[in-house]
């Protein structure tokens, strides 16, 4: 008897979903947005057409700019980086730079699992679970319909949690659409 009980509660188990995402994995939908590799953004300074333009940050983490070479911008706000551009070009180049850096465009995020073509695709702004399954061409018909594993860098941690299928997704994350399991 003792037997059989013990099996019950291991298959049991091994049916439980996750446990629910950790707050920083939530807490990151309201920060502002930091950039990474595959980002890229349009530097705009001000009279100064030649250094004007849109640059990618590589996979290094750096905007590669004309006169002040390589730009740090791995986990900086858009904000952090024209300071820095700007700070750059007063050293010796520029006398009052003014420098505006906007996203052109996110980095792309990725879709997994249960979807008719998983794979690599564009984001937009304001997204969700359920956006990027529909991108993906829609779920499998073995696919779980509700929760979703979104997994994201925050603070430069790797977090995964289980989530509702409305939940956001957000630039460079990973979605993964699980088998359902009747």
């Amino acid at each position: 008897m003792l037997i059989i009980a013990g099996l019950c509660t291991a298959c049991l188990s091994a049916c439980v979903s996750a446990p629910p995402p950790s707050p920083a994995f939530h807490a990151a939908l309201n920060q502002p947005y930091r950039l990474d590799a595959g980002d890229r953004v349009r530097v705009t300074v001000f009279e100064q057409e030649s250094l004007t333009n849109t640059y990618s940050v590589d996979k290094a983490g750096y905007l590669a700019l004309p006169l002040i070479g390589s730009v740090p911008a791995r986990g900086k706000t858009t904000e952090a980086i024209q300071t820095a551009i700007a700070a750059s070009l007063r050293d010796g180049y520029l006398r009052d730079p003014d420098v505006s850096v906007q996203v052109e465009q996110y980095r792309p995020f990725f879709v997994m699992g249960e979807v008719t073509t998983g794979g690599q695709y564009s984001y937009v702004p304001g997204m969700t679970a359920q956006n990027a399954v529909a991108i993906a061409g829609g779920f499998t018909s073995r696919a779980d319909h509700r929760t979703v594993d979104i997994t994201r860098q925050v603070n430069g941690q790797v977090i995964t949690g289980r989530v509702l299928i409305s939940d956001p997704v957000l630039p460079g994350d990973t979605v993964t659409i699980h088998e359902r399991l009747f």
